[in-house]
């Protein structure tokens, strides 16, 4: 007799953690929807997490543990995806965690409207507060926001059915040209997925920013999508977390590298008007990004290896038809840095 299949797999990926981790894993336990799996990618932790998670699958058999050599964040959801047999798939970070409702309410209204992906927004009042304590030298690996005590009446939740994702999409913080409800920034944590419809779509390996591709690439095959604004995900301030002990030639050579991957795929499945939208709200934001790190760069081989990538980008008109006047001095400020 097979085993049946949870209707639910959430992908933890797991990496120098253990202070957070049982904050994350015990949001999954507090689920008031309770048919899931929980596929725990242990990328090769070098403190305690190993022993936390062997506790938890102890006591809850929902929680499955993959083992493997560190291989980074994009591999080890690459991992989860491979052994993920839930009807839909939820990207947790393990030092975060969610409302004891996000399951029970993405679950319904995904299946309702029969859609590919449903959309949820993050408790930012919190994160903007806890970063603040954070960067004044206070440790808030152990806070718990009181949103998350917050009941909500799940045949009440307010939804919006969206046809064309890529124009609700910008990771602009101000912007007048993007349909409403909104949704800013790349994170592929704050959905609900059909399995089968990003099963075929595996994160990058080797780059940071590996959320920006993933979710530009996904929003590319015009996904069904339902959204609502609940904050049912908290994100949760790191000082250890990747980007944040990320050197600049890092951020630059992977943003670069994403850059191209993105641009060619735009280039070849968009329509005018979807190119258009995602230059102006997504590539050229994160090429001020790119940018904006470049000049901290001085060191003459690194400055010499990011000169040859956005060479590589400008030649291939990546940086063509700036959209603002801001990209105009961007775009200056790039052709200096290849001739010099």
């Amino acid at each position: 007799m097979s085993k049946r299949k949870p209707k639910i797999s959430v992908i933890i990926p797991i990496y120098n953690v253990e202070k957070y981790l049982r904050r994350c894993l015990d949001s999954m336990l507090s689920q008031t929807f309770t048919d899931w799996q929980a596929i725990c990618v242990n990328d090769g932790s070098p403190d305690n997490c190993g022993e936390i998670l062997s506790e938890y699958a102890g006591r809850d058999g929902r929680f499955k543990i993959v083992n493997k050599e560190n291989g980074g964040l994009s591999d080890a959801r690459n991992a989860g995806m491979r052994v993920a047999d839930g009807d839909f798939i939820l990207f947790l970070d393990s030092d975060d965690f969610i409302h004891p409702q996000t399951l029970e309410i993405a679950h319904k209204y995904i299946v309702q409207n029969n859609a590919d992906v449903f959309l949820f927004g993050y408790d930012e009042k919190s994160h903007r507060k806890l970063l603040r304590l954070m960067r004044g030298g206070f440790d808030v690996s152990g806070c718990v926001p009181g949103a998350v005590s917050r009941k909500y009446n799940i045949d009440g939740v307010h939804v919006h059915k969206i046809k064309k994702l890529l124009f609700h999409c910008t990771e602009r913080n101000r912007t007048v040209r993007v349909l409403h409800p909104v949704r800013r920034h790349c994170f592929p944590v704050l959905a609900l997925y059909r399995r089968d419809f990003i099963s075929d779509l595996p994160f990058v390996r080797g780059i940071i920013y590996e959320d920006f591709v993933w979710w530009s690439l996904l929003i590319l095959r015009r996904p069904k999508t339902v959204m609502t604004k609940l904050p049912l995900y908290f994100y949760m301030p790191n000082p250890t977390s990747i980007l944040n002990a990320s050197r600049a030639l890092r951020v630059v050579k992977s943003l670069c590298d994403g850059i191209g991957i993105v641009y060619d795929a735009y280039s070849v499945n968009a329509t005018g008007r979807e190119l258009k939208h995602y230059m102006r709200e997504f590539l050229w934001p994160f090429t001020f990004i790119a940018m904006q790190h470049a000049r901290q760069i001085t060191d003459e081989k690194d400055r010499a290896i990011v000169a040859d990538n956005l060479k590589k980008l400008y030649s291939a008109g990546v940086f063509d038809n700036p959209p603002n006047r801001r990209a105009r001095r961007y775009l200056g400020r790039i052709r200096d840095f290849i001739n010099n």
